[in-house]
């Protein structure tokens, strides 16, 4: 049976990512990247798809267990009749793009634990058993380019085609384990002392987590911040600056549904509220490296922009089924790429020269081609703003006009002609702004409904979007217009579930899939910003308070929350939610409680 999400844990190297149950398990690791096929599958399977055990033998210990204080080094306390012991689990960082090794360090505290480690290597997500042999090291495990060696001093034996150890660790006792990874055509690398590269962890992420520029609110929210930028730092591809959206795929949004996705990609859509989180933190060589990817995953013909794109910028994501995994909670089928890929989304032009308006707004390294780029991506918008798309959210239904598409369409040649006032750059600033008037017209007359005072997800449609809480967030109008007043009220309304929110109704709303989903947190956190800029505070914390709420003991959120089953769903953890939380956290903590507003400028009046 599947563990809830929120008794995962996650550490990683900014190369991939592992994620930890409570119970000791590790049940998903890919190898050596985030979007390499899995050698531990259980999180869509069973023990058999592949896992890692590292738990007392004792089966009513007392566990429990938290992250080094600002670390990514997770330490899990098992407590027997007989002793204590804690499990370090951690992945230390590497320049090497190709070596990722695991670590766990059992250390004896009290007493004396029996312990037992199981592992169960399959290769290729839970579908290749591997080439086992035994060493005087430990083991190595070969199935086809990957390989494998646990490093152990510990005894093992073998038997359903897994790997199996017991031992005691007595008081300042430790027992140290080691997973590498390597090509099967090379040579396998040396492992250092465990204890030493653990220090050499914790003291790493201690130096970045003290960057963190935080000046106002209480402690706990300032933890809080921390661990999400841990998170979305441990989401980040190192090589290229890339973020995945997740370290996870096929984590279903309703249980037992099909609304499975694999999100272990980078997503346009998340570029400009990721900048504004990582430089309000003040991370700005992430920010840097970030927008840096952008423009490498983006460069070529401004007709083949993409929504999404691989962790090296890779644009081929095709979209297919692993028929022998039956899924988280058998939440089938398991998916592998995105064919969201290969989607028309306007929004993305929007969100992409906004990335690089704020980039030059917060003296990031200019870049000439930064503006070569934003001018030759407008040519197509000019006639492309008119067309129906898939939306912000990817639906596989019919193609809509959106009125989110158009905003973020407004948002491009606003940001534009902005740049060129603010930084005396070259372009028919005359035409720009005449299109951006027309856009925002346009928006006016067809995505609002005037009898129900509040715009609409789509033109000629009544359905509403969460997504529209962002029209005063990117200035579009002033968060006192009643327009938008309206349109906050009315998606109250009708998108509250218990008081978190919708991105749509899933029954008014025809996005070509069948079943629900749950609320989703970005959006949540989207509201909560929309109320500290309309001057409710009480409301922006009393909600804030409630996401807070949601992590599990670790800090960690998905991507959505099942409130009648009170359980996270989707992938997880999620770095949509996590930069929710930081710009949150940030705009009740500015003085006056007022929240960024993307636009560098008053917003018109209509």
């Amino acid at each position: 049976m599947s563990k809830p999400l929120e008794d995962y844990g996650l550490i990683g190297n900014m190369l991939s990512a592992a994620l930890v149950a409570r119970d000791g398990s590790i049940d998903w690791l890919c190898l050596p990247h985030f979007d390499s096929p899995a050698c531990f599958a259980a999180l869509l399977g069973d023990d058999s798809h592949g896992r890692w055990l590292l738990a007392p033998s004792f089966p009513d210990a007392i566990t429990t267990r938290r992250y080094l204080p600002e670390t990514a080094v997770l330490e899990t306390r098992h407590e027997t009749p007989d002793g204590v012991v804690r499990v370090y689990d951690f992945m230390p960082l590497s320049d090497d793009e190709e070596r990722v090794d695991v670590v766990r360090i059992v250390q004896g505290v009290s007493g004396r634990v029996d312990m037992r480690m199981e592992l169960t290597l399959r290769f290729n997500y839970g579908q290749a058993v591997p080439w086992v042999r035994r060493r005087d090291y430990g083991l190595s495990a070969i199935a086809g380019p990957d390989a494998v060696e646990l490093h152990t001093a510990v005894p093992l034996t073998g038997r359903d085609m897994k790997s199996v150890a017991e031992f005691t660790v007595r008081q300042d006792e430790t027992v140290p384990f080691t997973l590498s990874y390597h090509r099967s055509h090379k040579t396998p690398h040396f492992v250092p002392d465990r204890l030493e590269s653990m220090d050499r962890t914790i003291a790493w992420w201690r130096e970045w987590a003290k960057r963190c520029h935080w000046e106002n609110g209480p402690g706990e929210r300032r933890d809080a911040v921390v661990r999400s930028l841990i998170t979305l730092k441990l989401l980040t591809f190192q090589p290229t600056g890339g973020i995945v959206a997740a370290p996870t795929t096929s984590l279903p949004e309703q249980l037992g549904g099909s609304r499975n996705w694999d999100y272990r990609h980078c997503w346009l859509r998340d570029s400009a509220l990721t900048l504004y989180a990582l430089l309000n933190a003040g991370y700005r060589e992430e920010a840097e490296a970030w927008r840096q990817w952008l423009l490498r995953a983006a460069a070529g013909h401004p007709n083949q922009l993409q929504i999404m794109y691989g962790i090296s910028g890779e644009r081929w994501l095709p979209e297919h089924d692993i028929p022998w995994l039956p899924g988280y909670e058998a939440s089938a089928p398991v998916r592998l790429g995105n064919a969201a890929a290969g989607q028309m989304q306007l929004d993305v032009y929007g969100e992409l020269i906004e990335t690089l308006h704020a980039a030059r707004v917060a003296d990031l390294a200019p870049l000439a081609e930064a503006w070569r780029m934003q001018k030759v991506l407008l040519t197509p918008l000019e006639d492309l703003w008119r067309e129906p798309d898939h939306g912000i959210w990817e639906v596989r239904g019919p193609r809509r006009a959106f009125t989110h598409s158009r905003l973020m369409c407004w948002v491009a040649l606003d940001r534009t002609v902005k740049s060129c006032e603010r930084f005396g750059l070259e372009g028919p600033v005359d035409r720009w702004r005449a299109l951006a008037d027309e856009i925002r017209t346009d928006i006016c007359t067809h995505g609002y409904d005037a009898k129900r005072n509040t715009f609409v997800q789509y033109y000629g449609g009544t359905a509403l979007d969460a997504s529209l809480l962002l029209i005063p967030q990117v200035g579009f109008l002033p968060a006192d217009d009643p327009r938008v007043t309206g349109t906050v009220q009315a998606i109250e309304s009708e998108l509250l579930r218990d008081g978190l929110l919708l991105r749509y109704s899933t029954q008014h709303s025809d996005d070509g899939l069948p079943g629900d989903e749950g609320v989703f947190l970005a959006c949540s956190f989207w509201l909560a910003d929309a109320y500290i800029m309309q001057g409710r505070l009480d409301d922006a914390h009393r909600l804030f308070g409630r996401l807070l709420s949601l992590r599990n003991d670790l800090g960690l959120l998905a991507e959505e929350y099942d409130v009648a089953r009170k359980r996270l769903v989707g992938n997880f953890p999620q770095g949509f939610s996590h930069i929710g939380l930081v710009n949150t956290a940030y705009n009740l903590s500015a003085a006056g409680g007022t929240a960024h507003q993307r636009s560098s400028r008053d917003a018109p009046q209509e």
